[in-house]
C-alpha cells in the first residue's frame, strides 16, 4: 500500500506543479510574439500599399487604352480619304494607275482640333492633341448637360494628357500619339503608339 500512495503523491505534485507558466516560459513567449510582429509590419503590411498602387496602374492603363481605342479608329489627317485608301494626304501621284497627288497633310503647327471641331466631331487623330482629364467623353450632350461626364468625373484624381506629334520622319507618314496618365499617387505612366498614314 505505500507504493501507491507514493504515486498518487507524485502524481497529485505533478499537476499542481504544471498548473502555471514560468518565468522563463513567458519570456520566450514574450520574445517570439515580438518577433511575429516585426516580421509582420515589415513585411507584411507595406504589401497592402502596393495593392493600392497596383490598382492604379490598372486603371491607368484603363483610362489610356479607352482614349488611345477612340483615336485609332480616326482617319489619319484631315486631308486624308475618310473611308482610308488612296490618295493619302501627301501621296505622290501614281499617273501609271490614274491616281492623282494626295492634299498636304497637316502641318505640325497645326496639329489640333480643326476650327469649329468640339469633341464629338473630331474625325482625325491629331484633332486629340491637347486632351486633358478636364474634356468631355466621347457623346457628352453639352447643350442639355445629360451625360456630359468628364474623364475627370469618371477617373477622380487621375490627370491625363494627349500629344500628337509626327514621329521622326521628315515626309509626315506617321504620328506618334503619346498618353500620359498620373495616378492619384503621383506616377506617371506614358503610353505610345504610332499611326501610319494609310
Amino acid at each position: 500500500m505505500a507504493v501507491n500512495s507514493l504515486s498518487i503523491t507524485k502524481r497529485a505534485g505533478a499537476l499542481v506543479k504544471t498548473k502555471g507558466f514560468t518565468l522563463v516560459e513567458l519570456v520566450v513567449g514574450m520574445v517570439v510574439l515580438s518577433i511575429a510582429l516585426v516580421m509582420l509590419t515589415s513585411m507584411l503590411f507595406p504589401q497592402a500599399d502596393r495593392a493600392a498602387e497596383t490598382l492604379h496602374r490598372v486603371r491607368s492603363a484603363e483610362l489610356a487604352h479607352s482614349v488611345m481605342n477612340e483615336i485609332w479608329g480616326k482617319r489619319y489627317d484631315q486631308n486624308t480619304n475618310p473611308n482610308g485608301g488612296v490618295p493619302a494626304c501627301g501621296a505622290e501621284p501614281r499617273s501609271d494607275l490614274g491616281l492623282p497627288a494626295g492634299l498636304a497633310c497637316t502641318t505640325q503647327g497645326n496639329l489640333g482640333p480643326d476650327i469649329g471641331e468640339n469633341r464629338n466631331s473630331y474625325n482625325d487623330v491629331d484633332d486629340y492633341d491637347g486632351l486633358n482629364q478636364n474634356s468631355l467623353m466621347l457623346n457628352a450632350a453639352v447643350t442639355t448637360g445629360v451625360n456630359a461626364d468628364t474623364y475627370a468625373s469618371r477617373y477622380p484624381n487621375y490627370l491625363m494628357a494627349v500629344a500628337v506629334t509626327y514621329h521622326e520622319h521628315p515626309d509626315l507618314n506617321r504620328k506618334l500619339i503619346t498618353v500620359t496618365v498620373t495616378t492619384p499617387s503621383g506616377e506617371q505612366i506614358v503610353y505610345n503608339a504610332v499611326r501610319s498614314n494609310y
